[in-house]
């Protein structure tokens, strides 16, 4: 992507900008973060790319523009544009029942109170309706993550070793489908597995592996160099440090070695330059450099509100998410993919109507604000830390735009 000049040729103060690096680099002086990469592009250039810290503290490697980053739950985004680019070419439908491509989740039960803790047993009822693509788009699937969900249901994704890395994708859905949901589909925003459960519509609808598709009909054509499921050069690959309450480093995944389940929730690798191309085709309306992945329309039905007013949210959510969370308090939504801001007030964090974004539980953030033609990328290892650095990288950012 171009440079822009100077930050003010895209209407953003150069001494404002500044604030983001100071901030950063102070917290990364007293040993509060190892490193970042921050990017914030505007009008389609880049005005801010900085490396900051370190790669590898406890290693004394410093931090590069171009280091690779576990991206988590970026992965989703990569997955949902996957599933609608099959939706355009007709091989699948978003309102289509999930059991059309996985026949395994035809005879899907719902636990009964699934939140309770003083719940004895594990009580299912049948569906009401089926669970459909669409569902897992917007996480009203019903599926959840062990941890986020009640006690017994919990045991039950545990026992049933849903997560497990040496398994494929075929082998992680044929699991979850004796595992009864959390929720009604459709009732209930529950994050969860549903994205890992889009993976395999994707490899069924498309005859292609998933990582074979998201390469290939992604990266390759966006030019997403650095962006891949594995494994990397250790010597590129940014580290958490080490928590000096447990004096070890928070577990992450070795991406050294290529894993055997290609999660399409959580499995990619990447960086800010390559993920803030990805981010400038959405924010183009599905193209970018002469290679249109989506329609503008799709893009604008990916990017709306897919909740409803009835629509619950999960006890876990403010817990998980806190100002985050699709909740109509907070003013946002959420789409297929991303959550979406559906008011201009409410939420404390800045921003604008229709903004979307999302999140990776390694420290890694995104948003994409069309009204003020903004991308901003924050590239982290510091799970633990998470939250604060959404919340400051947010207004940081919008306090910097003056025009």
């Amino acid at each position: 992507m171009p440079r822009a000049a100077k930050p003010e040729d895209v209407g953003l103060s150069s001494a404002r900008l500044q604030r983001v690096y100071d901030a950063l680099k102070a917290d990364i002086d007293k040993g509060l973060v190892p490193g970042a990469v921050v990017l914030i592009a505007r009008r389609g250039k880049i005005v801010c790319l900085d490396a900051l810290g370190y790669r590898d503290r406890e290693a004394g490697a410093a931090m590069k523009v171009d280091t690779i980053f576990r991206i988590a739950s970026m992965t989703k985004p990569l997955t949902s544009v996957a599933t609608m680019m099959l939706a355009e070419e007709g091989k699948l439908l978003i309102a289509d029942p999930v059991a059309r491509y996985i026949p395994e989740f035809a005879e899907l039960k719902v636990a009964v109170d699934s939140d309770n803790p003083s719940a004895k047993k594990l009580t299912k009822e049948p569906l009401q309706r089926d669970m459909t693509v669409q569902d897992l788009l917007r996480h009203t699937s019903g599926l959840s993550y062990a941890h986020l969900a009640g006690p017994l249901l919990k045991q039950a994704y545990t026992d049933a070793n849903c997560m497990d890395e040496k398994q494929t994708n075929a082998e992680m859905v044929a699991k979850l489908a004796k595992v009864p949901l959390a929720y009604q589909p459709g009732s209930t925003w529950q994050y969860g597995m549903s994205t890992d459960v889009l993976g395999r519509v994707v490899e069924v609808a498309s005859g292609m592996t998933l990582d074979r598709f998201i390469i290939e009909r992604i990266c390759k054509p966006l030019g997403l160099g650095d962006t891949s499921f594995g494994p990397v050069d250790a010597e590129r690959a940014a580290q958490p440090q080490i928590d000096s309450a447990s004096g070890k480093r928070p577990p992450m995944r070795d991406i050294t070695t290529r894993p055997n389940w290609i999660s399409g929730g959580s499995a990619l690798l990447s960086s800010a330059g390559d993920y803030v191309r990805f981010c400038q085709m959405m924010l183009n309306g599905g193209e970018l450099g002469g290679t249109r992945l989506l329609s503008p329309a799709i893009v604008r039905l990916m990017t709306s509100d897919h909740l409803t007013p009835e629509t619950r949210r999960s006890p876990s959510t403010p817990i998980l998410f806190g100002a985050l969370a699709p909740t109509a308090e907070l003013g946002l939504g959420f789409g297929l993919g991303f959550a979406v801001r559906t008011h201009p007030g409410r939420s404390p964090l800045p921003g604008s109507v229709g903004d979307y974004s999302w999140t990776g539980v390694t420290g890694t953030y995104f948003w994409i604000d069309p009204q003020q033609q903004l991308i901003a990328v924050l590239m982290m290892q510091a799970p633990l830390q998470r939250m604060h650095y959404r919340y400051l990288m947010r207004t940081l950012v919008y306090q910097s735009i003056v025009e």
